[in-house]
């Protein structure tokens, strides 16, 4: 569901919360910002891509002479995906949040502090 910005997937104990770009359509994503956000508070971030966006970042670094001619690419919370869109990309984190697997994939950011 939608809320604001940002695109709510519901799940039995967490939620996987992306931040897609304005405009495009969900099953058309390939590059987005994620958190899974578990009840108890836990929180998780990563960076999904698809394969196909990392061989263009990397095309246009190696034009731009980024990255040792785009010789290499990486993401500190990065996943790689095979296929565009959100609902492949739910399949992912619900497997690796199934498995434990997210905890070496994401990055643990810590619970949400209210302010004050």
């Amino acid at each position: 569901m939608w809320d604001g910005a940002f695109y709510r997937v519901q799940r039995d104990g967490y939620e996987i919360c992306f931040v897609p770009d304005a405009g495009v359509a969900l099953d058309e994503i390939d590059d987005v910002d994620m958190w899974v956000i578990f009840d108890n508070g836990e929180r998780w971030s990563g960076t999904i891509q698809t394969l196909d966006n990392v061989h263009r970042t990397m095309d246009r670094w190696r034009q731009a002479g980024e990255c040792l001619g785009g010789s290499y690419f990486y993401v500190w919370d990065g996943l790689i995906v095979r296929d565009r869109g959100i609902p492949g990309m739910v399949d992912v984190v619900d497997d690796l949040v199934r498995s434990g697997d997210y905890r070496d994939v994401f990055r643990d950011v810590g619970p949400e502090v209210a302010d004050g």
